[in-house]
């Protein structure tokens, strides 16, 4: 097995899909290995898991910065203090500059709850039960300046009942997400895709992009 990949993991509350990938990365065999969990909130939940599992953190408070340019110098500068290779953003409410992402272009990715390129942006669960469709789910992206949007990279979908509200459709869609993040971040990783422009390659046949599970 090759050097495991260095991932620091961005957060800005309790981080379920960061505690995922952390689960995952107790595995030696895992191709990832989690060097730091950030947050923009000082009050993030999920600092105190990745203590406890003896992950360095580092608090970025956006609001301690002048500018989005300044906050995201400071958690660039953070990021590469711990060696960062791969950027996992779980829960990271923050809107990135055009510079950041160029910094971090095919080396981020990020987890977002629906079947994209449907329902980018907010209220997704809400959003797909007026619509009344019949399948949801989440999509693992490479980060690009646009927002959720970004070469699939694998998707997970759940089947939409009709007694759902957002609240039960959402804790469907969560599991999902806690299944599927890991299996996209061990991909990337473990260099069995490659990014050719807005398109993804397999590094062996076999494979097909985006990875799916039902």
């Amino acid at each position: 097995m090759g050097a495991r990949r260095k991932t620091g993991i961005l957060i800005s509350g309790r981080g379920s899909n960061m505690q995922a990938l952390v689960k995952a990365a107790r595995d030696p065999a895992y191709p990832a290995e989690i060097v730091v969990v950030v947050s923009n909130r000082p009050s993030a939940a999920g600092l105190a898991f990745a203590q406890a599992e003896g992950i360095a953190t580092e608090v970025v408070d956006h609001k301690a910065h002048a500018s989005r340019e300044a906050f995201d110098d400071a958690l660039d500068a953070a990021l590469k203090r711990h060696g960062v290779e791969l950027v996992a953003c779980a829960g990271f409410m923050r809107i990135m500059t055009e510079g950041f992402v160029g910094r971090w272009r095919d080396r981020m990715i990020n987890i977002h709850p629906s079947l994209l390129p449907a329902y980018k942006g907010l209220h997704t669960h809400e959003r797909a039960l007026a619509d009344k469709i019949t399948r949801h789910g989440c999509s693992v992206h490479f980060v690009r300046s646009d927002v959720d949007d970004g070469p699939l990279i694998a998707q997970a979908s759940v089947p939409v009942l009709r007694a759902d509200t957002p609240e039960t459709l959402a804790a469907r869609v969560l599991d999902a997400e806690h299944k599927i993040y890991p299996r996209a971040l061990a991909l990337v990783a473990s260099g069995a895709i490659r990014v050719d422009g807005e398109k993804l390659t397999p590094a062996k046949s076999g494979l097909r992009l985006p990875l799916t599970i039902p």
